[in-house]
């Protein structure tokens, strides 16, 4: 197909997951349009051969399908919206993908209130870190009408490698994706209390990683985030701040259903405890760090 047959796209926010997100969908042939608040990340897009726009508004005026990446739900809202915002100039028949982690009765209301205007609304949420947002190999967990899958399908076709047809209505992608944050923030928090228990011991974690990753006890998590602990980097790939938020999400959710999550509501003390301590914004292995610190337990990197 060529280029001009294809839906053009418009890609509002261009942090780690989304700059790969809008590049894979450039690699595939699409034409896109990249906004972002930073106009560092914009020019950054543009100088990798995409177009730029100033605003959401801006940047969906031309286009059949947006692509939101942002953090929350009420960014999400606001690039809707607010001032600027997409519902002001994108088409009639028009998809608007979210891929924001949020409360799925959120996800419910954003789709309502912007298909009453005459667009589409899918829900989206993502899964997979920037690596392989940016080799277009992301888990997409989607839910909404026949219409806006039909609309979505090239882009997120070009921007996964799973992609889970989850429900006719939105709202179910969002509770997928927050079952996903529940058991990924419960594991993370498990793996830096282990790690740090094991430094505790006296024992070589760098052993210990070894061990527990041919073991019973490994997790995805445990396998992707302790080698942060054992170089001591602690540059975010995914903030601490981000599971405060979700785990945060699944306490509403549970006390809505009236259903007990005991287990993650104390990994969610331990990332709030981690946040407090001044590590918000630092990547979510810190968890580690803030046992380490309390329990007087050295890890690499850290001053004696």
């Amino acid at each position: 197909m060529p280029e001009s047959a294809k839906p053009r796209v418009a890609v509002i926010g261009l942090g780690s997951m989304g700059f790969g997100m809008a590049t894979s969908l450039r690699r595939a042939g699409f034409e896109v349009t990249g906004c972002d608040v930073s106009p560092e990340s914009v020019a950054r897009f543009v100088a990798d051969g995409g177009h730029g726009a100033k605003t959401p508004a801006e940047a969906a005026k031309a286009a059949d399908i947006v692509v939101s990446v942002v953090v929350n739900a009420a960014q999400t809202e606001t690039i809707l919206f607010g001032a600027d915002g997409v519902a002001e100039t994108l088409g009639q028949g028009a998809v608007f993908i979210s891929s924001a982690t949020m409360d799925p009765d959120v996800a419910r209301r954003l789709a309502k209130q912007l298909e009453a205007t005459g667009r589409l609304y899918l829900d989206a949420p993502i899964s997979g870190g920037a690596q392989r947002a940016a080799q277009g190999e992301l888990t997409i967990l989607a839910s909404g009408s026949s219409a806006a899958f039909a609309k979505a399908r090239p882009a997120l076709d070009a921007m996964a490698a799973k992609l889970y047809e989850l429900g006719d209505a939105a709202g179910q992608g969002a509770a997928f994706k927050m079952i996903n944050q529940l058991l990924a923030g419960v594991h993370i928090a498990a793996a830096s209390e282990a790690i740090t228990f094991a430094a505790k011991q006296g024992l070589d974690i760098k052993k210990v990683y070894e061990v527990i990753t041919a073991s019973a006890g490994n997790s995805w998590m445990f396998e992707n985030r302790m080698p942060h602990v054992l170089d001591g980097d602690y540059a975010p790939r995914s903030a601490v701040e981000i599971f405060v938020k979700d785990l945060g999400i699944i306490q509403d959710m549970a006390r809505t259903a009236k259903f007990p999550v005991p287990v993650a509501a104390a990994a969610l003390q331990m990332f709030l405890m981690t946040a407090a301590s001044g590590m918000g914004r630092d990547d979510d292995a810190s968890v580690a760090r803030m046992y380490a610190r309390v329990t007087g337990t050295h890890l690499p990197g850290e001053p004696k």
